[in-house]
């Protein structure tokens, strides 16, 4: 019978909240939720308020898929050396700055237009502040990767998911606050001043240790092959050849290396494990508008009771983490987000009971700030320190993408089906993730127990 590992005392565990790199996450993660609303619905809002088409401002949503290919230019924030930014601030810090620059541009361009008649303006300056926003994703992923060992992700990310929405408060309803007392020229002005917190954190925290983009390039032994194949070509070339199989061929090459066969498994896990809660996200809305709720009923308990226990459960995951370790909880995660999508199942059958939508509210958002900060704990163990911005990226975007895409169809099952059928079908989705989670956690390769000492 194995000897069973030391765990954290729960004081220990509570005691990673107060690391410093922890705490630089709530302000990082404020510092990337703030722009994403205000590419969404904010400027949804300020484009009909101010008297634009319903139709025109629908394909603004396309701007959101700047959020799910953000992996085709992250071999560049990983690797690729900005000029006085890397050098003065570092690799993960220049990246950042130059991001929130970006977006900060952005927000400014906005707040000097007039949406009537300069639409192909707004699109242009919202696409920049979604580029700087996606841009920045990739870095700070990166930073809270190399900023700590495995056994502090999950606190890292649930501090990150605090921090986040804090941030779409402040776009969204501190955007329209400031909006109906000034203007909303005004709002994005403001918008704008705030993602000073994100760059006076960069500014004020260090770069993580890694070792130079040279060294790293010279240890790969695809890149010394190509080198040595390539003697006698122009020098130019060569470099550029070594730099794209260091940054492009690399991270996915190294892997497979490391997971081999399971490295399949793995990517279909993570393709899966969000895909019941996102499926159901785009009938949740209209499940309470027809069920009679008023916007203000919706609005309230969302915000109230969905904020509060997403808060709630990614400190939550964080904490259990700390103690536990990531398997158990992984199957937990996986479990609470796929079964909770029947208390909705539940409510469509009880029509407008308030009780029963707060509870459908509370328990969604529980379980998935607690599992959004598991599966960070777990995606980050995934990650090679050498490839972090390019491999994160990957994992991130392959999460998203097969149940946003299944999302689109859920209309059409609630049409022939009715609501209750609708998110019974999404909670058998979340099925597969349950049974891939509880093959990950006996694997100890995928999920090694942390070496915890018992006097910490």
């Amino acid at each position: 019978m194995p000897t069973p590992i030391p765990q954290r005392s729960w004081l220990a565990a509570l005691a990673i909240y107060l690391r410093a790199p922890v705490i630089t996450m709530l302000f990082l993660g404020f510092s990337a939720g703030l722009p994403f609303l205000l590419v969404f619905s904010t400027l949804s809002a300020w484009l009909r308020s101010d008297g634009v088409e319903v139709a025109a401002i629908g394909f603004f949503a396309w701007i959101g898929m700047l959020y799910s290919i953000k992996f085709f230019w992250a071999p560049i924030v990983d690797r690729l050396a900005l000029p006085i930014l890397t050098r003065t601030f570092g690799q993960r810090r220049g990246w950042m700055l130059l991001a929130q620059g970006m977006i900060v541009a952005g927000l400014i361009g906005l707040a000097g237009l007039s949406p009537v008649g300069n639409l192909g303006w707004v699109a242009a300056f919202a696409l920049l502040v979604a580029f700087g926003s996606a841009t920045q994703d990739i870095a700070i992923d990166a930073y809270r990767i190399e900023s700590a060992d495995d056994d502090m992700q999950a606190a890292m990310a649930s501090t990150y998911i605090i921090g986040y929405r804090a941030g779409l408060l402040a776009a969204g309803a501190g955007a329209l606050y400031v909006a109906s007392a000034a203007s909303w020229n005004v709002a994005y002005l403001t918008m704008a001043a705030l993602v000073g917190i994100g760059v006076l954190t960069v500014l004020i925290r260090p770069e993580p240790k890694r070792a130079s983009l040279s060294v790293q390039l010279i240890h790969e032994p695809k890149v010394r092959a190509f080198i040595r194949a390539s003697r006698g070509k122009p020098k130019a070339l060569r470099r550029l050849g070594a730099w794209a199989i260091g940054a492009i061929v690399c991270p996915f090459t190294d892997f497979f290396r490391r997971y081999g066969v399971k490295a399949l498994g793995i990517l279909v896990f993570i393709a899966v494990f969000r895909i019941s809660d996102l499926a159901m996200a785009s009938m949740a809305n209209p499940l309470y508008i027809d069920l009679g709720f008023s916007l203000a009923t919706i609005a309230n308990v969302t915000n109230i009771f969905g904020i509060a226990m997403s808060i709630t459960g990614g400190i939550l995951g964080g904490l259990l983490v700390a103690r536990y370790g990531i398997g158990p909880l992984l199957i937990f995660g996986a479990a609470a987000a796929t079964l909770t999508n029947l208390l909705f199942a539940l409510l469509a059958v009880a029509g407008q009971q308030l009780p029963m939508l707060v509870m459908a509210i509370i328990g969604d958002n529980l379980a998935n700030g607690l599992a959004s900060a598991v599966f960070i704990a777990f995606l980050s163990s995934l990650t090679s320190r050498a490839y972090t911005a390019t491999q994160y990226a990957l994992f991130s975007s392959l999460m998203t993408l097969p149940g946003k895409f299944l999302s689109g169809f859920g209309g059409l099952v609630v049409t022939a089906q009715g609501y209750a059928t609708f998110f019974v079908v999404a909670t058998l989705l979340g099925l597969p993730a349950i049974a891939l989670a509880i093959w990950i956690s006996r694997d100890k390769q995928l999920v090694p127990t942390p070496v915890i000492k018992t006097s910490e």
